[in-house]
């Protein structure tokens, strides 16, 4: 199983190109079920999990094209509308191939996707939206198997704020008879950019991005091309990096437009920010601020940049208060930090953070992927070297993450 060994203490400065985001990419990759003909996406990350679903596609039937961050898929022929446990167990992120398979084949069987180290993530708010538009819905033997001649416009009210469970139902909704209007929508930049996606498609949609989605179903999607938006939590984990270690860094490929609640926690610490067309830039004073932090659905700060900002505080002058509102569960780095010498007590969905002179390098285990961002963080600054097993985690989300920390300074490497 591979490591990383990192050795702290070198300052990051340069440029580094921020990659495709996984977390819009997958659901897209899934929208290519909607149409028979062929779907061009460019700007796809080289990720696990995209690697995962790209078999997954496979697995049913669709043809899959890839050259570098290109990748074509096409559907014209579903042979097996079925994702088994084999394959969702290793990504949540299958469950988006439920509402298309329904809307396209009429049928779909999906794992459920089983437990998750950082919380629950359920899948009932799929499911009350499809029987709302006229499936049939069984849930059995650990699948949710789904049954519908065509489904149908629907007012969908969603109990919680569900990413995943918009993008399925949005998906869905395109090839409904009538309209479908999903209220409590999620408004996450993921959900806009999916939105785009299916519009190039053919598909009528409005509101994406605010809380009340409308989409006016179609008879079919056409092909299209699609670029996949920039990874906004890579870019807010590589400024993370660069203000822990006081450094000056510029990120190309970035929005800024989607990172505010970020960029201005960077600002609270004192950091100095420069935002281009298509990048930006940080500078990092020598000793940060500790700032405080609430998560929330977007456009709040991003519950998946929260173990990144405890790393920041566990140097910073100063104490903090994080409060994690999304999962229950989402504290686990605090203990490998603490291994690192951190300054860390929770109590509940509250951590508080009281900033330390150094870390000091030890042997950590990474528990989730953004857990595992924060941990090379905190390596980044800790004397002498720390090892991070279980890096698979961050092979989940990050590209080529030793290659692009190596680019602006950093002492990492990876070993088996």
């Amino acid at each position: 199983m591979d490591k990383l060994l990192i050795a702290g203490g070198a300052r990051l400065e340069g440029e580094v190109a921020i990659s495709g985001a996984k977390n819009a990419a997958l659901p897209i990759l899934c929208a290519a079920l909607l149409s028979a003909e062929p779907v061009t996406f460019t700007n796809v990350p080289r990720l696990r999990d995209i690697a995962t679903l790209l078999t997954l596609l496979q697995q049913m039937g669709v043809k899959v094209e890839r050259d570098g961050d290109t990748v074509t898929l096409d559907a014209a022929a579903i042979t097996e509308p079925v994702a088994p446990y084999e394959m969702v167990k290793t990504m949540r992120a299958s469950i988006l191939t439920l509402g298309p398979l329904a809307a396209r084949c009429g049928e779909a069987r999906v794992s459920l996707p089983g437990g998750c180290a950082i919380g629950a993530r359920p899948v009932d708010q799929h499911i009350k939206g499809l029987e709302a538009m006229g499936a049939a819905v069984e849930v059995e033997h650990g699948y949710v198997h789904v049954k519908v001649p065509r489904l149908k416009g629907a007012s969908i009210v969603t109990d919680m704020v569900t990413v995943t469970g918009t993008e399925n139902l949005m998906m869905a909704a395109c090839l409904a008879e009538g309209e479908t209007v999903i209220d409590n929508a999620a408004r996450e930049p993921e959900v806009v950019d999916l939105a785009n996606c299916l519009i190039a498609m053919g598909a009528k949609i409005s509101g994406a991005g605010y809380d009340v989605i409308r989409i006016q179903g179609v008879p079919r999607l056409h092909g299209a091309t699609h670029r996949i938006m920039p990874d906004r939590i890579e870019t807010g984990t590589y400024l993370c990096a660069a203000a822990i270690t006081g450094g000056h860094v510029r990120l190309t490929g970035a929005r800024t437009s989607s990172l505010d609640s970020v960029l201005v926690k960077l600002i609270e610490a004192g950091c100095t920010l420069k935002s281009e067309p298509d990048a930006i830039q940080i500078s990092a004073p020598a000793h940060l601020a500790a700032v405080d932090l609430r998560t929330a659905p977007y456009p709040a700060f991003p519950t998946d940049m929260q173990a990144q900002f405890m790393a920041l505080d566990c140097v910073a002058q100063g104490s903090a208060m994080i409060r994690e509102t999304i999962f229950e569960n989402r504290f686990m780095h605090a203990i490998e930090l603490q291994r690192l010498g951190a300054n860390i007590r929770i109590d509940g969905n509250t951590a508080v953070v009281q900033g330390v002179e150094k870390l000091q390098g030890a042997t950590v285990m990474a528990t989730d992927l953004r857990a595992s961002a924060s941990l090379v963080v905190a390596a980044l600054v800790a004397e002498g070297e720390t090892i991070i097993e279980r890096i698979y985690h961050l092979d989940r989300g990050y590209e080529r993450l030793e290659e692009k920390l190596s680019a602006l300074g950093a002492k990492v490497r990876r070993t088996s």
